[in-house]
């Protein structure tokens, strides 16, 4: 499906070549100070060309509010968004034709509605993230202005070249308790924070980039000062959203939370986290729970890791097959990325902050009823 949310709600629409790509934002409560200003940051950070690490597909990302605000208010009706594709190139694409291309979502759109976009991925495209990322922005104001709420992603990892993210690591602790969207872009174009590492991961994808191959790379999210009591046990408990959310961001091939899988090799009286008064509130002395306990949040700071694949297409011929099942060889053309994880950085800031939005508006309309008299 194309929509997501319950009553903070985004629908997506577009593919990677068609005339624009945009959303509709519906359940943005009224009079909020909202204009394109709020927006393009965001779009600006997840755009194409922006580095020798990117894609050199030319486009601007401009976004345009088409409804739903006024005189630089929302008005609490639905908000739609629309950014123009410019640098459209589907003759880039007439192999496909012929060839599924390897690990590409062709050969499965085209089993499952009988019909595939003719170039480029289609709705498969991260083409598709720029409705999201729209629609994130203005959650992400509107959560900073009813909790003050920090939505922070990073490059924590690209191939085999990683940051230290184990729960008994202090500087990554600690890292995550001060990382700031401003530390995280000035660190290079591959948006890690820890410099030595920013380096060694930047070399291995342009070393990448000149062989014509990919590699994958982690992305590790912080969101700092969230509401308790967020999260609707026992099926959409708040991790469960979260890796929802994360896992449909086009190349996301895993997702956790907390201590995550480290965590499966320490003794529960090291991983549970004790509780102590903390400013007047009760909080917790350490966090390998990443926040949230029984799919609640306890007022801990969220943070989680999200795995992305290489970038299927590449500029190497591979031995494959055609739709008719004959041996071929393929060499793809267009535009891709080596990797993808320095532009995923606000598509996941957005997803988080679409999650959070919509859970906030949840709970706040059941404590309306807190002490009724039904």
């Amino acid at each position: 499906m194309s929509s997501f949310g319950t009553i903070f709600r985004v629908t997506t629409y577009g593919e990677s070549h068609c005339r624009s790509v945009g959303c509709i934002v519906d359940g943005v409560p009224p009079n909020m100070s909202l204009t394109e200003d709020d927006i393009q940051p965001q779009l600006s950070r997840r755009r194409p060309g922006q580095s020798k690490l990117t894609t050199p597909r030319n486009e601007k990302d401009r976004v345009e509010i088409q409804s739903g605000t006024e005189f630089g208010k929302t008005l609490g009706t639905p908000i739609a968004m629309v950014v123009r594709n410019e640098d459209q190139r589907p003759k880039d694409y007439t192999e496909m034709d012929v060839f599924p291309r390897p690990s590409h979502a062709d050969f499965t759109y085209l089993s499952k509605y009988g019909v595939k976009a003719s170039s480029g991925g289609g709705r498969s495209s991260a083409r598709e993230t720029i409705g999201r990322v729209a629609a994130g922005a203005i959650a992400e104001k509107f959560l900073k202005q009813v909790n003050d709420v920090e939505i922070v992603a990073f490059v924590s990892g690209v191939g085999e070249c990683q940051i230290d993210r184990s729960v008994q690591n202090p500087e990554f602790m600690e890292l995550l308790s001060t990382i700031t969207r401003e530390k995280v872009d000035q660190s290079g174009p591959i948006r890690c924070p820890i410099l030595e590492k920013a380096d060694e991961m930047t070399r291995l994808v342009v070393d990448c980039k000149e062989r014509n191959d990919s590699v994958g790379g982690i992305v590790t999210c912080v969101i700092r000062n969230v509401p308790i009591g967020l999260g609707e046990p026992a099926f959409d408990k708040l991790e469960a959203m979260l890796a929802h959310a994360m896992l449909s961001i086009p190349a996301t091939k895993g997702f956790e939370i907390g201590s995550g899988f480290e965590g499966t090799k320490m003794r529960g009286s090291e991983h549970n986290d004790p509780f102590v008064k903390k400013g007047g509130r009760l909080g917790t002395a350490t966090n390998n729970s990443g926040g949230i306990q029984g799919g609640i949040t306890n007022g801990e700071n969220i943070y989680f890791s999200v795995a992305f694949k290489p970038p299927a297409t590449i500029s190497q011929e591979q031995q494959t097959a055609s739709y008719e099942g004959d041996d071929g060889v393929l060499k793809s053309r267009g535009r891709h990325d080596p990797n993808v994880v320095p532009r995923a950085i606000p598509i996941v800031e957005a997803m988080a902050a679409l999650v959070l939005a919509d859970s906030y508006l949840i709970q706040k309309s059941r404590e309306s009823t807190f002490g009724s008299v039904y």
